[in-house]
């Protein structure tokens, strides 16, 4: 999950989030469209001409990225795997479901739904191109012409056989239908997606190199993601193996000290904080909800003439919805969709009143994934209240 995204709405009740890095791409595109491709096709016009036409172009694009993981997210949702939301940003989109598909006939169902969309929509778009020339006029038709072949690009492109790109969920689909073993596919998969990554690379490299071309430098940076969310496949794999069917309970801190959200940096840090000698605390209301998460780092930045009127809550970094789960959760499930950083992170188990109960952190993860590849019982004595981290 891409953190610092920004919530924009909800479609169909799939909520939609931007990272800041897609305005990065929002500009070079309009900037390639105004400035290279319509005046290479249509000279003379005015300049506000091709850049009102490109960015609308680049804009429209986007909102085609947005179509493509919409109907990831919503073929997911037909077959019972929960969304937590559509991202878009710099390299395009990305639907984060909170579960795995149950089965590879859902699988590849729900990875084919994107590639499928966007062929559709190119061929739409193309098609409405060319005999619409004559009425909005060539420079839009171009347009036109180059997003419809954006989206043909887009769908094949993702239909390379490697994770975490469509054709490698379709590849991992296929061999677990063929295996029945869902570890080993995705396994392959993931491998295939950092070969995938390395062609790109090499061949971004040579682009850059031989050709001068700026070009290159972005199929680069689209091979280094791939290999790396290649590499994070396998690490999931591998800690889904390892969980197993193991709840949150089974890994959790339970009973954690706790901030209030209303308390001074002075109140907590001379009481709760003081007996603890932990870093990294959950953030609660009034009511016992968690809203936040603080380290004592983020304490001591505050200059000490303020920290008697300073609250916790308006230093607590904010806690994302699919960071609060329940203690029955299945830990693969939580583990592999939510990226703990040590010491900064953690997940609050809540109740069914949503009140808190405990908190998993990046170690707490680590010494149950090392301790049951070992053999050996999840906890070696009774957990004192705590945190980890």
């Amino acid at each position: 999950m891409l953190r610092g995204a920004i919530p924009i709405g909800r479609v169909a009740g799939i909520r939609i989030a931007v990272h800041w890095s897609l305005f990065a791409t929002l500009v070079l595109l309009a900037s390639l469209l105004s400035m290279s491709l319509l005046p290479g096709q249509y000279p003379g016009r005015p300049a506000p001409h091709y850049w009102l036409t490109g960015t609308v172009t680049a804009a429209a694009f986007i909102l085609t990225l947005a179509a493509h993981e919409f109907a990831h997210s919503a073929v997911a949702r037909r077959h019972g795997v929960a969304v937590d939301r559509i991202t878009l940003w710099l390299l395009g989109g990305m639907s984060e479901l909170r579960e795995e598909p149950r089965d590879p006939q859902a699988d590849l169902r729900i990875a084919l739904a994107g590639p499928v969309t966007s062929l559709l929509v190119g061929a739409v778009l193309l098609a409405v191109a060319y005999p619409a020339e004559q009425s909005i006029g060539p420079l839009a038709a171009t347009a036109l012409i180059w997003l419809g072949t954006a989206n043909l690009v887009l769908a094949v492109f993702n239909m390379l056989p490697g994770a975490p790109l469509d054709g490698g969920r379709v590849l991992r689909a296929v061999l677990w239908r063929h295996s029945g073993d869902r570890l080993a596919a995705t396994t392959t998969a993931a491998r295939s997606g950092r070969g995938v990554g390395s062609v790109l690379i090499l061949l971004g490299g040579a682009q850059a190199i031989l050709l001068g071309s700026a070009g290159g430098l972005w199929l680069m940076l689209l091979g280094w993601f791939l290999r790396t969310a290649a590499n994070v496949e396998l690490m999931t794999a591998s800690a889904r193996h390892r969980l197993g069917e193991l709840r949150v309970a089974d890994a959790m801190t339970p009973h954690p000290v706790a901030a209030a959200a209303a308390s001074t940096v002075d109140e907590f840090t001379t009481t709760a904080a003081a007996s603890s000698h932990h870093r990294l605390f959950p953030v609660v209301d009034q009511n016992m909800q968690p809203v936040g998460r603080i380290t004592l780092s983020d304490l001591a930045r505050t200059p000490p003439g303020e920290r008697g009127r300073t609250t916790i809550g308006s230093l607590a970094r904010p806690l994302p919805d699919a960071d609060i789960v329940t203690s029955d959760a299945r830990l693969a499930d939580v583990a592999t969709t939510v990226l703990l950083r040590p010491g900064l992170d953690l997940i609050a188990v809540v109740d069914s009143e949503r009140h808190l109960t405990g908190i998993v952190t990046a170690t707490d993860l680590v010494r149950v994934c090392d301790r049951t590849a070992l053999g050996l019982p999840l906890r070696d004595h009774p957990t004192a209240p705590g945190n980890c981290g």
